[in-house]
């Protein structure tokens, strides 16, 4: 048999608010608050501070190179650098993703990059890809203009 218990502005039934408590991990029921004289200041509720982690703090993650590039930095070699051009390259496959098409390129020392539209490689930038080229504009060096430059993949792929 259970209990009723009435507090001013909610009913509860004992055995049934214990039991539904105890199965959310909850535990007992609080006591009902402490009836305040009208006028009288309310008493501070208590500070409930979040536990600590009882784990230790994982160390930071650090690229190591081992040989390789950063593959966080920008291919674009800049002014000071500027030994990579793009009608050095040669074409060597377009790939499909789910960002569209990319294309694989290689450079004369045998090292290879993946590029797509808006990519910077050397003195170049990627303005366009279809499954059998990739289109290149070309930064003005000197007195020159700029320019546009479009490598194809050999016909016997």
């Amino acid at each position: 048999m259970s209990a009723r218990v009435t507090i001013p502005g909610l009913v509860v039934v004992a055995g049934t608010a214990a039991a539904l408590l105890a199965g959310c991990g909850g535990g007992t029921p609080p006591p009902p608050p402490a009836a305040v004289a009208p006028g009288a200041p309310a008493a501070p509720a208590p500070v409930v501070r979040p536990k600590e982690p009882d784990s230790k703090a994982l160390p930071p993650i650090a690229y190591e190179p081992k040989g390789r590039r950063d593959p966080f930095t920008p291919i674009f070699l800049g002014k000071d650098n500027a030994g990579l051009s793009v009608s050095a390259v040669k074409l060597t496959g377009v790939v499909g993703g789910r960002g569209g098409l990319m294309a694989l390129v290689e450079a004369p020392d045998g090292i290879g990059y993946i590029l797509k539209p808006g990519d910077a490689l050397g003195d170049g930038r990627v303005t366009g890809i279809t499954p059998n080229s990739v289109t290149f504009a070309v930064a003005a060096r000197g007195s020159q203009s700029s320019s546009s430059l479009t490598l194809r993949l050999p016909e016997n792929q």
